[in-house]
């Protein structure tokens, strides 16, 4: 990826500003300013039914120091669009780009060929052109839009949606703040995919070491041989880590104390979105609990906990009540605790609360590969033994079949299986509205999540988007149980495009509805969906899987046609 260099006017208005000139830092929209007093529905920073949207490259800075980037109407993050339930959207895209672009309005329900990838739905945004988007707003909630094009949601091409719904909000509230998670490189993301591709471990500086097996702090001696006769690493919890990411909040910085305002007592709305591009966070704000009401913008009924781990392309809100006249930190902890975002919670502004240190970094067990059972010898088992190998296709792309996978709906997340304190499972996610359809799914899909680490390979039940000749077939209106098996040492947060669908944990007709699933290492998860017409991307989040082919098209044919060929 090319940039231009940086123009003296864009480090003068990217310089950092001191004292209430903060509040004026033009790179960054209204809803992100270092300080945000809220979101009340009448301040909104883009509102209405005809808005227009220009994507150029640009610089972001990050703790003070510039970075290249891509903005949207001259901002990163993107501007946020507030929205109203039952409106019409008429939306209008730039591109100054040398390079094709696009949006896709991630969790919306809209036309297909509105849902903005290129290739699947729509054409792209061609350099120096335009496209105009119309759809009507179906639901409320908390969303958000991205570039579905070259990569370029890692250099800064994304933004936040809330929808206000048509009649009573169902979780109340005296103010709301969007919480916007990401990562961020002054690396472009080709070079870190070349990296990857030269060596799947170029990022991980948290290997097991010598002292740590002579002090006791890692796997013990007969786990390490195991591991190192499959050629695994256990340590690889993340491909891309905090030795080249920055982690943002509202695209700040962790020195840059981007902080959220409240009155003592007050019922505070916190819209948390993962819109990184490889990264999974743990959220926590220590001192204080979360009350979830809304998972992918879908009301939930409230569970209170203490910390939530979600994937790249999930939401989550939550209400908090902070009855102290005190600052508090809003902690976005990186899965294999590399860094973290981090951000303030304060009755004013300048208030900062102590950081936590990162927690000791998880290490991966045989839970993570299928595989635990008492007495289970591993030493002589073929990574590609196992019952479900047929529906595989074997080859230098695929390492390992999962032997035994499991519903881990129950777990709250690599590395958060030992800590004290309540962290959400998606067990604990129960709709507050009865489902729309109640049906029983009519057929099952399973698909298997393949790669091979160590050539950083990444597909579908072992091919690649590239070599996968037929889409997955399913007509409007049918009801299918899909049933996603990961058979991969690492998590795939997995989105379909232009659907919600029910979550398979237990709850009946108040089953949780969610366009995002995280896939645990060794598990599996199910989920029952009603197709809608029109032709979907369905894909892992995590960017550079995605780019590597962990992708596919899913065909609803109109109802009178029956779905025939790819039906998986």
């Amino acid at each position: 990826m090319e940039f231009p260099k940086l123009s003296r006017r864009s480090l003068i208005r990217g310089a950092t500003l001191g004292g209430g000139a903060l509040a004026l830092s033009p790179w960054l929209p209204a809803w992100a300013q270092p300080v945000s007093a809220g979101l009340p529905p009448s301040l909104p920073t883009l509102t209405g039914e005809d808005l227009t949207l220009r994507v150029a490259r640009d610089t972001l800075r990050i703790d003070g120091k510039a970075t290249r980037a891509i903005s949207v109407n001259g901002t990163v993050p993107a501007p946020l669009l507030r929205l109203k339930q039952g409106q019409n959207l008429r939306l209008t895209v730039e591109n100054t780009l040398d390079e094709e672009t696009s949006l896709h309005w991630h969790g919306l329900i809209l036309p297909f060929q509105m849902d903005g990838v290129p290739g699947v739905s729509f054409p792209g945004i061609k350099p120096h052109s335009r496209f105009t988007y119309e759809f009507p707003i179906e639901q409320a909630g908390t969303y958000w839009y991205h570039s579905h094009s070259a990569l370029q949601e890692l250099v800064g091409q994304y933004g936040p949606i809330v929808i206000d719904p048509a009649g009573a909000d169902p979780a109340p509230y005296d103010r709301d703040h969007v919480i916007l998670l990401s990562d961020h490189s002054a690396v472009a993301p080709e070079r870190i995919l070349r990296n990857l591709k030269a060596e799947p471990g170029y990022y991980n500086f948290q290997r097991q070491t010598l002292s740590g097996l002579i002090a006791g702090k890692d796997q013990k001696l007969p786990d390490r041989l195991a591991w190192g006769h499959m050629r695994m690493d256990p340590t690889d919890i993340s491909d891309v880590t905090g030795a080249v990411l920055s982690y943002l909040v509202n695209g700040h910085g962790p020195k840059s104390n981007w902080t959220a305002l409240f009155n003592p007592g007050e019922r505070v709305r916190l819209r948390f979105i993962n819109a990184s591009g490889m990264t999974v966070f743990n959220v926590r704000i220590p001192g204080l609990s979360l009350s979830v009401v809304a998972a992918d913008g879908q009301d939930v009924r409230p569970v209170t906990v203490d910390e939530f781990q979600f994937s790249p392309g999930e939401t989550y809100d939550v209400i908090v009540t902070p009855s102290e006249n005190r600052a508090f930190t809003i902690v976005g902890e990186s899965v294999d605790r590399s860094g973290m975002a981090v951000a303030t919670l304060a009755p004013r502004a300048g208030m900062a609360a102590p950081v936590p240190a990162l927690r000791k970094r998880p290490v991966l067990t045989m839970k993570d590969m299928g595989m635990e059972m008492e007495g289970m010898d591993m030493s002589g088992m073929s990574m590609r033994d196992g019952a479900n190998a047929p529906q595989v296709r074997l080859g230098p792309g695929v390492e390992m079949i999962n032997p035994m996978p499991m519903d881990r709906t129950g777990d709250p997340g690599l590395g958060l299986d030992s800590v004290d304190h309540k962290v959400l499972v998606y067990k604990d996610l129960i709709a507050l509205h009865p489902n729309p359809d109640g049906r029983a799914a009519e057929r099952e899909i399973e698909m298997h999540l393949t790669g091979a680490m160590d050539r950083y390979m990444w597909s579908m039940d072992g091919t690649t988007m590239s070599e996968a000749h037929e889409p997955l077939m399913m007509r409007a209106g049918e009801r299918v149980r899909v049933t996603l098996v990961n058979d991969t040492m690492m998590a795939h947060p997995i989105h379909l495009h232009g659907h919600f669908f029910e979550l398979v944990t237990g709850h009946g007709d108040h089953s949780p509805r969610k366009h995002t699933v995280n896939v645990l290492p060794g598990g599996k998860v199910s989920w029952d969906v009603t197709a809608i017409e029109g032709d979907w991307a369905f894909h892992c989040h995590l960017a550079l899987h995605m780019a590597m082919g962990m992708m596919r098209v899913v065909k609803v044919l109109p109802a009178a046609e029956q779905a025939e060929g790819g039906t998986a």
